[in-house]
């Protein structure tokens, strides 16, 4: 942990992107917000900069040391906010847009983690203009419960999980709301965990406990029932190897910076990936902070430590450019 830990900054120009016209957008304003907030008590002077107001490709970049990312959903995890920086040659936070892109498209993701060899639960994708009797047989073939979501999409938005064949038209009707293409993926049953990463380094495990049928929406930023424990009584083997394969699901998509991902541990003690967050949740319910307190970061030192990650990663960007 002695990597994460270590940080010492001068204070930076730095635009805190949040917001946008994503689904996420009232999660974003939040993150921004939280982040902004710290690293203005660190003496840093911050810009908040919302997407949907104003027009990136036009902004004086000049005036901007690093930009922070807390644009969650469409364009700031799919790689759009991402090439747009990359054009204009500026610093930011996080992966780059081709990760992002890998790493925003559930099916897509799963695939590099199928050849990969890294265990994620069995899926179909399927596409809003297909029958929906093609639907139903992908699902057969997959089997119930089963998970159905918005390939594209965070914060648990669209996901449900369908018991049998008479719930699916209206799951998947919901998941077609937010996205063209759907998922259909085997439920695992078990115990969630997740896990925060910056760069190869991974921050503590934290095992998720809801009352919700699963870590939704709801869940995630609205019950303060939701309990998150770092369990210390599981084994250093067991412990071990969750770390172990969330590293390896963000160093097969190549994503840099701070990410999330997202475990499920079946009742046989198999860990199964179901997803890398690239821009995860950073308002006062959100999993990376949390992990990163327990460690002894506060936001401002956490957001420190992202933004250092960034600027060393773009000197060597330009080292190599040149």
């Amino acid at each position: 942990m002695e990597g994460i830990l270590h940080t010492l900054l001068n204070p930076l120009r730095v635009a805190v992107l949040a917001g946008g016209n994503s689904a996420e957008r009232s999660i974003s304003l939040k993150s921004g917000a939280a982040v902004a907030t710290a690293l203005s008590a660190r003496g840093h002077q911050v810009t908040l900069i919302d997407p949907a107001d104003t027009p990136l490709d036009g902004y004086d970049w000049s005036s901007v040391d690093v930009a922070f990312l807390a644009l969650h959903g469409t364009f700031g995890e799919d790689g759009g906010v991402q090439k747009i920086l990359e054009d204009h040659d500026v610093v930011f936070t996080g992966s780059d847009s081709e990760a992002s892109k890998l790493a925003f498209s559930k099916s897509a993701a799963k695939e590099r983690f199928t050849l990969s060899g890294i265990s994620t639960p069995d899926y179909a994708l399927v596409h809003k203009d297909d029958a929906a009797a093609r639907i139903a047989e992908q699902a057969t073939s997959i089997g119930y419960p089963l998970v159905v979501k918005p390939d594209c999409q965070g914060s648990s938005l669209g996901v449900v999980i369908v018991e049998n064949e008479s719930a699916l038209a209206d799951a998947v009707a919901q998941s077609f709301e937010l996205d063209n293409f759907c998922l259909l993926e085997r439920a695992i049953l078990g115990t969630e965990w997740t896990l925060g990463v910056i760069d190869d380094e991974p921050l503590p495990l934290i095992r998720i406990a809801t009352e919700h049928q699963f870590f939704d929406f709801a869940a995630k930023y609205n019950d303060d029932d939701t309990e998150y424990h770092f369990d210390g009584s599981i084994s250093d083997e067991f412990r071990n190897q969750l770390t172990e394969i969330g590293i390896e699901a963000c160093q097969v998509l190549d994503t840099k910076g701070v990410a999330r991902v997202d475990i499920m541990v079946d009742e046989s003690g198999q860990p199964w990936i179901l997803e890398v967050n690239t821009i995860p949740g950073l308002t006062d319910h959100s999993l990376v902070p949390k992990a990163a307190a327990n460690i002894g970061l506060d936001m401002g030192h956490f957001c420190e430590v992202v933004l250092e990650r960034a600027i060393k990663a773009g000197k060597r960007k330009l080292r190599r450019a040149s």
